[in-house]
């Protein structure tokens, strides 16, 4: 009982840190999904353009994020953007601005091939029946392949937004108040260095596997349709 009683006092102080801390995690991830699909499938029409120059600069881009750390990336825009942003424009320098802007343009090279592979895995026959049917390449891809692709990427859609969800608690480096932050905080007030982590841990455990029962009862409707 003792035990059990400590365990609920610990929650009853600090479980509004923790909610915070979520609530910011979940925020990060949100901008980041959304800002890294819009960028993610510039990239990825990029990719497959017939020019080569934008084949190249997307490529490169691709390339050059996916073979470096998240947390490499984070402190080269916090501290970078940091330096060049004016005064005048201080609500820029906030932490959850540049992490938010950091965590975006990491994601959108994974969207990119993403959204790149699900466009290829749409049959070349449904393209060549929708030029057949009189529609323009560009109307051929946004009422044809793009519902098509978008299907069958999905289900990595969300698994980068479960993997954003994770990787976001690098962010706390740079101060951002995000779960991480507030278990590390929690840790130093109450000096102690495991039960803050594990109660951090299985919230993000609780927000990752809710996304992926949701993903699953989706992915059957789908399947469905």
């Amino acid at each position: 009982m003792g035990f059990l009683t400590n365990q609920i006092n610990f929650l009853s102080r600090y479980l509004p840190t923790y909610l915070r801390g979520a609530l910011t995690t979940v925020e990060l991830s949100v901008v980041g999904v959304i800002l890294g699909l819009t960028l993610g499938i510039l990239l990825a029409l990029m990719k497959i353009s017939k020019s080569k120059i934008l084949n190249a600069i997307s490529g490169a881009y691709i390339e050059i994020v996916r073979g470096t750390p998240m947390l490499v990336q984070i402190m080269i825009v916090y501290f970078g953007l940091k330096s060049v942003i004016p005064d005048s424009l201080a609500f820029l320098k906030a932490p959850m601005f540049l992490c938010s802007l950091s965590i975006s343009l990491n994601s959108a090279a994974y969207v990119a091939e993403i959204i790149r592979s699900g466009i290829n895995s749409v049959d070349k026959g449904q393209m060549e029946a929708a030029r057949s049917l009189g529609l323009s390449h560009k109307l051929a891809m946004k009422k044809v392949i793009m519902p098509q692709a978008v299907k069958n990427i999905l289900p990595a859609l969300v698994n980068e937004f479960i993997t954003l969800i994770k990787e976001s608690s690098i962010t706390y480096t740079v101060g951002v108040s995000e779960l991480m932050y507030a278990g590390k905080n929690i840790s130093s007030s109450t000096y102690e260095f495991t039960k803050p982590f594990v109660y951090a841990a299985l919230i993000y455990f609780i927000m990752t596997f809710s996304l992926s029962k949701a993903m699953g009862v989706l992915e059957r409707r789908l399947a469905n349709d």
